[in-house]
């Protein structure tokens, strides 16, 4: 009996040995780093070492949430999840049912739709950025080119006009990513289903409604908390595109939480906007999961 015991605990602590470094990785990059910063969202701080860091208890997430620029960063990312809900979720599900057909030229389609994503985020921000210039870019010229020169703003630098340019090329980016995702759920569909709707004759667009999609249900749940938390902490897209502005115009929370602790040094503030962005990610991923797409019996 001892060296039954003696063989398991050697045999656990094997498991541990290989499961140690997961932990400990976990623990000094993400757990320590939450732990570090809902601290430092209760303190005032310039983010100079040496500098004296005082104790302010939840000013800074008051000052956060009774905030206009924070409000206004919150409406920015509604609209990152907007646009990924209404038009990358059917563009991608419309991709992935091309890509996964039997039509010819498949594969040069599922390349051609990752070349975006390929590119590289600044890239691809910086490439749109010369394309919708007022002063030399393609729409301008094109629309100086077919004789409507009063069309032409500045994309760029108007408030609400500047925000879905950028959610526009987020989506040109994001989709074959996201078509990919789609069509792991197509492939995996089993031949019998599909010929089951063959003999009872729903095909078209018909097995795609009553066939395809329920049976997709899980890859629309990885895309919903994939696009909810990727729209919370958009950044890289529009720091590339806009820097947020003008006047903090097109800032999403992941930017505002940058130009706040980098920027303007305001430590605290910005560990304040990151443990709220933590926490609200939490709760819709929880929704999401546990209510809107939860096993029915």
């Amino acid at each position: 009996m001892f060296f039954k015991s003696a063989k398991y605990r050697k045999a656990f602590l094997k498991s541990l040995l290989f499961v140690l470094p997961g932990v400990i990785i976990t623990l000094v990059f993400v757990i320590y780093p939450v732990i570090n910063t809902a601290w430092l969202s209760l303190n005032s701080w310039n983010g100079i070492g040496g500098s004296p860091i005082k104790w302010v208890g939840l000013q800074n997430y008051i000052k956060t949430l009774t905030s206009v620029k924070f409000w206004n960063s919150m409406l920015n990312a509604l609209y990152f999840v907007i646009g990924g809900f209404v038009i990358l979720m059917p563009i991608a599900f419309g991709l992935a049912l091309l890509v996964t057909s039997k039509l010819k030229g498949t594969k040069f389609f599922k390349a051609a739709y990752l070349m975006p994503v390929m590119l590289g985020t600044t890239a691809v921000g910086l490439m749109w950025s010369f394309m919708l210039n007022a002063n030399f870019g393609v729409l301008a010229q094109f629309l100086k080119a077919i004789g409507h020169s009063e069309w032409i703003i500045n994309w760029l630098a108007t408030p609400t006009v500047n925000i879905w340019c950028v959610v526009l090329v987020n989506e040109w980016m994001y989709a074959g990513y996201n078509m990919l995702i789609f069509a792991a759920g197509i492939v995996a569909i089993p031949d019998d289903v599909h010929e089951a709707a063959l003999l009872d004759g729903c095909t078209g667009i018909k097995k795609v409604i009553y066939i395809t999609a329920p049976l997709c249900k899980n890859m629309f749940m990885v895309f919903s908390v994939l696009c909810i938390t990727g729209c919370l902490k958009a950044f890289d897209i529009v720091w590339a595109m806009t820097n947020g502005g003008p006047m903090d115009s097109s800032a999403t929370p992941a930017v505002l939480l940058y130009t706040q602790g980098f920027q303007y040094k305001l430590m605290g503030r910005s560990g304040s906007i990151s443990i709220i962005l933590l926490v609200l990610g939490l709760i819709l991923s929880l929704l999401l999961n546990n209510v809107i797409f939860k096993e029915r019996d």
